[in-house]
């Protein structure tokens, strides 16, 4: 059996509701669980690192407050929890550019706590599974939110970026070539990039997704709803590319889609 965990980034209180329904409606019926990873206080004036807006933010930025809580879109909040095929992760506080590859422990734990207590103000269950903006730590940020999440989803892990107690866990994932490890109780999952992607060519996309899966014994799938609505409009091809892949994993006996959480209850094997 392989395992696969689909996680979406940048869910926020400006994501349109009925852009997650055309996306994940296929592998909602299906039983495929689809985890987002949810910004608690989006930024409206959110930059990435060349200086143009967030796409994330659909343009809606011009009327709106410096911040917008979760909470503050109850339909998309209601949908959320009407639908459990969904799995809230927390994505982390506001979406500043590289919030958590910063130092200032102070900082970090505040955006930390803040970003989980406005996830809770909306109602849904403690997140299991933190993921930095751009996959960016620091090794202050890594150690605290290990303290506080049972598993942390990212890209990939460098040495200067580890907090210096976790160098001969490391190493050891090193020697062994393992995407996933434990240096504590915390979880750390590695992902392959990011392959639902469309800036990546499409003839061979889904060809790709297999190839990797069948790589590892488990996969984290990641893609972001905003590329499939550039300018606001749906691309249909990009979007057909996203359910070819939920027939495919639901039509394989040999996969098996779970959400983060599934790794905290069971004995599922990451190599």
């Amino acid at each position: 059996m392989r395992y696969i965990i689909l996680r979406d980034d940048d869910t926020n209180a400006l994501t349109p509701v009925k852009f997650l329904e055309l996306l994940y409606r296929p592998f909602l019926v299906r039983g495929l669980p689809v985890n987002l990873a949810t910004i608690p206080h989006v930024r409206t004036d959110a930059r990435r690192a060349d200086g143009q807006p967030e796409q994330f933010l659909c343009g809606q930025t011009s009327a709106a407050p410096n911040r917008l809580r979760i909470g503050s879109n109850p339909e998309l909040v209601g949908y959320l929890r009407q639908n459990p095929g969904y799995h809230i992760a927390q994505h982390g506080y506001d979406h500043t550019l590289y919030e958590f590859g910063r130092r200032d422990r102070r900082d970090i734990e505040t955006r930390l706590e803040e970003g989980a207590r406005l996830l809770a103000e909306a109602g849904f269950p403690p997140a299991q599974t933190f993921v930095a903006p751009y996959d960016r730590f620091s090794p202050s940020s890594l150690r605290a939110a290990a303290r506080r999440f049972p598993i942390i989803s990212t890209g990939w892990f460098e040495w200067r970026n580890l907090p210096a107690e976790w160098w001969p866990a490391y190493a050891l994932k090193k020697a062994r070539h393992q995407a996933h490890w434990c240096p504590g109780r915390t979880l750390l999952l590695s992902h392959p990039g990011c392959l639902l992607s469309r800036f990546r060519p499409r003839e061979h996309l889904l060809e790709d997704i297999k190839r990797t899966i069948a790589q590892r014994r488990l996969t984290v799938l990641v893609t972001h709803w905003w590329e499939y609505f550039p300018d606001g409009r749906p691309d249909w091809e990009f979007i057909g590319l996203l359910h070819r892949t939920a027939e495919y994993l639901a039509g394989d006996p040999s996969l098996r889609v779970i959400p983060f959480a599934a790794l905290t209850q069971s004995l599922i094997p990451l190599h």
